[in-house]
């Protein structure tokens, strides 16, 4: 039996891990507490789709587990044992805002959260593939500091610029504002890569651009795309944070990051670490963003314009993706930027008005 532990089984990209490895025949072992609602609200709440998981999947089991429960953890890794084959570990405290309210409740979600799980992993299934989705906020705002420039409806860089395809993993992670949340992913990210290099370890850290698609349960705080689309159908008031609303994402679609995930399970490296994103193919500015929403939602969005920029924010972030294309060169993402869009609207509208 082939067993494959997945965190945040319930969110947006576990439910998509959790329903890709289960129909290539694996054992889904989902671990999710729900904690999204703790962060964000009963809106956030994810446990419409781990109902639904349970519901459509024979071959998944749900454990309603805390990663800070260690006890809980080797009970879960003992009982499967060397039969785990993978482990996808996307559980986290997401926000760069919220972390700030409560530092230690994040810094222990997602760095002791993740040293809990790579341990679990060594000391039960040591050959097993140890996927972890890490955050483009590891380079905090160094971002920032290239030479951007303003144009009609997004910041963008010049062409030609080395970064101008995509930000590459040869950017630094220091001297820089990260914002709590980036530097207890960071810490996270390391002992990823620690793991890896110093155990032999099969690990890769996927620093995400925006990962999103139609199981997002989206908030203010995270989510943008989600939630941007559900106040444009609902009506709700959303508010952009700084830089005139030109700030630039690069989105990727849950299942092609969850590909991307499949291949590196089927040649794994030790302690690798990806960029991962939509590339520039699939970027946009908020401003961009929002008149797509409207476009696919046949409504204006009500939003505000709020001078304060988020802290350790990026002006304009796209992932490289140069790398991990060299090293997998058979993947192809399969959903462009308004496909994504348009499932997020189709998906959600009944829920978002029920």
């Amino acid at each position: 039996m082939n067993v494959a532990i997945i965190t945040g089984s319930a969110g947006l990209i576990g439910s998509e891990a959790a329903a890709y490895f289960a129909g290539r025949g694996f054992q889904v072992a989902g671990i999710d507490n729900d904690m999204r609602r703790y962060f964000f609200g009963k809106e956030a709440s994810t446990a419409w789709n781990r109902k639904a998981l349970e519901e459509k999947i024979k071959n998944y089991r749900h454990h309603n587990l805390d990663i800070r429960d260690h006890k809980g953890l080797e009970k879960v890794f003992a009982r499967y044992g060397s039969d785990i084959k993978l482990v996808v570990h996307t559980a986290a405290q997401p926000s760069h805002d919220w972390a700030a309210r409560e530092p230690l409740t994040d810094f222990t979600v997602n760095a002791n959260g993740t040293l809990n799980l790579l341990e679990m992993t060594r000391r039960h299934s040591p050959k097993a593939v140890f996927i972890f989705t890490s955050t483009n906020k590891v380079y905090g705002d160094l971002p920032n500091a290239l030479p951007l420039v303003e144009q009609q409806t997004r910041w963008e860089l010049p062409a030609g610029h080395p970064f101008y395809n995509g930000i590459d993993e040869t950017m630094s992670i220091d001297q820089s504002t990260h914002s709590l949340f980036g530097a207890s992913k960071a810490a996270a990210d390391i002992l990823v890569q620690e793991y890896g290099r110093y155990f032999g370890m099969k690990t890769a850290s996927f620093r995400g651009g925006c990962l999103t698609g139609p199981n997002h349960s989206g908030a203010m705080l995270h989510g943008f795309l989600a939630y941007l689309m559900k106040c444009c159908v609902t009506g709700g008031a959303y508010t952009v944070f700084g830089y005139k609303g030109k700030q630039v994402r690069d989105n990727i679609h849950s299942l092609d990051l969850v590909a991307a995930f499949d291949a590196f399970y089927r040649d794994p490296r030790w302690g690798e670490v990806y960029n991962i994103g939509g590339g520039r193919a699939n970027s946009c500015s908020m401003l961009e963003a929002i008149a797509l929403c409207e476009k696919i939602a046949g409504r204006k969005l009500k939003y505000i314009y709020s001078d304060r920029n988020r802290v350790g924010d990026h002006i304009w972030y796209i992932s490289g993706l140069a790398k991990f294309q060299r090293h997998y060169p058979d993947w192809r993402q399969e959903y462009t930027l308004e496909d994504t869009l348009r499932q997020i609207h189709e998906s959600g509208v009944g829920r978002w008005k029920a």
